[in-house]
């Protein structure tokens, strides 16, 4: 396990699974009384927990629609309507983190008028803020890939069974 210590004198180790198994990152703080409180003790953040933050920071800006690919969005419908499952935060959403380090890819639907370049930004800046102020990683880059254009037509016919056969 690699050992580097920074400028404060801080080792910073970073494990790439922890005790259960799941994969994450491990900040590791200082030891001993000299140490400052908040600086004492590991501190692990799950793939899962920066794949939830980014995927409500995206949806937090207007111009999103939902998040995931057509048949990722199919799954998820049928998933929504099965009483107690809950909607998936993390549909659409994967993450791959490092050391100190984060990359987030979003696969996104936008509502239909909007500006794809400017919701681009608008997601990109809000998940980098997101994840680096919540769980302390540096993100290195949002990957937005823009699956569709909601239009306001197609919820209603949804909800009215829009098919043919009754």
């Amino acid at each position: 396990m690699p050992e580097a210590t920074n400028r404060t004198g801080t080792n910073t180790t970073t494990k790439s699974r922890n005790e259960t198994g799941e994969k994450g990152t491990t900040l590791k703080g200082r030891s001993g009384t000299d140490a400052p409180p908040g600086m004492r003790g590991d501190t692990t953040v799950a793939d899962a927990v920066v794949a939830k933050i980014a995927g409500m920071a995206a949806r937090e800006i207007p111009e999103i629609h939902n998040l995931g690919g057509g048949m990722a969005r199919a799954f998820g419908a049928v998933k929504e309507r099965v009483p107690g499952s809950g909607t998936d935060i993390t549909r659409g959403v994967s993450v791959e983190v490092g050391e100190r380090q984060a990359a987030v890819d979003l696969d996104i639907v936008v509502e239909y008028g909007a500006s794809i370049v400017d919701t681009a930004g608008d997601v990109r800046a809000n998940v980098i803020q997101a994840v680096e102020g919540m769980a302390g990683l540096e993100v290195v880059e949002v990957n937005i890939a823009v699956h569709d254009v909601h239009l306001p037509d197609e919820e209603e016919e949804s909800e009215q069974g829009g098919g043919r056969v009754a």
